[in-house]
């Protein structure tokens, strides 16, 4: 008489989720912890609120407007005609850069739009108004 052995049901393998699970959240508690301290360098401005903006990814010259009307290129204060000049050598190295202006917005219309003349003459091609997004 031929006896058969009944077959046992394989073990499955199972890996060791715990400690998977404890390098996950380490990860998530770094990278929240990490991007808190990303701070824009800068001249400290409110800059105005606009419903449809979004973020410049590109390589930009970037000109900074106070409350008072100070204009800052590089973080450095320049009056119009100085501004006028660096802007036309930064321009002139790179033709197609981005032109941005950052103007607090409680500055006088008038201080930001003579900025903007500024920079249009002196060659710049793209010229944009930066806003933070409103709510």
């Amino acid at each position: 008489m031929l006896v058969h052995r009944k077959k046992r049901a394989r073990y499955a393998v199972q890996p060791p989720l715990t400690a998977l699970i404890d390098i996950v959240f380490l990860l998530l508690v770094y990278f929240l912890l990490t991007t808190n301290f990303i701070v824009e360098e800068g001249i400290d401005i409110n800059l105005p609120q606009a419903e449809a903006s979004k973020p410049q990814v590109q390589q930009e010259i970037t000109i900074y407007v106070d409350a008072q009307g100070r204009a800052f290129l590089e973080n450095t204060e320049l009056p119009i005609s100085e501004l006028f000049t660096r802007l036309q050598t930064l321009i002139q190295q790179g033709p197609d850069r981005l032109v941005v202006i950052r103007a607090d917005r409680f500055v006088v219309l008038n201080k930001a739009v003579q900025v903007m003349d500024t920079a249009k003459a002196a060659g710049a091609g793209r010229l944009f108004l930066a806003t933070e997004k409103g709510l």
